[in-house]
């Protein structure tokens, strides 16, 4: 008998975007530590985003940011959640403070 796993998919609604944060290294490929920087950047990779929200309309409002985005995060907030053992946050996207170009 086999078994079969589903793969779970999150997908935000209105104006939530799932994001995932990035983590700097803490070791070089040689094992090296690296401290920690005072300027310690609080950022992650867009995973996916809600549809918008409606204006008195009814009409869609799309978010600024899309999937792929590296946007920079508030200290504090958001809902952390855990799928298929990798961690994400879930913010609004009025919480998100800007998007991180090359």
């Amino acid at each position: 008998m086999s078994t079969v796993t589903a793969a779970k998919r999150l997908i935000p609604l209105l104006d939530r975007v799932l994001v995932e944060k990035i983590v700097p290294p803490t070791r070089t490929a040689g094992g090296i530590l690296l401290p920690e920087t005072t300027a310690k950047l609080n950022s992650g990779t867009v995973i996916e985003v809600g549809a918008g929200l409606k204006n008195k309309e009814g009409k869609l409002i799309p978010l600024d940011v899309k999937k792929g985005d590296t946007v920079l995060l508030p200290d504090y907030g958001g809902s952390h959640i855990k799928l298929e053992g990798r961690e994400y946050v879930l913010y609004r996207h009025d919480d998100l403070l800007g998007i991180l170009e090359e």
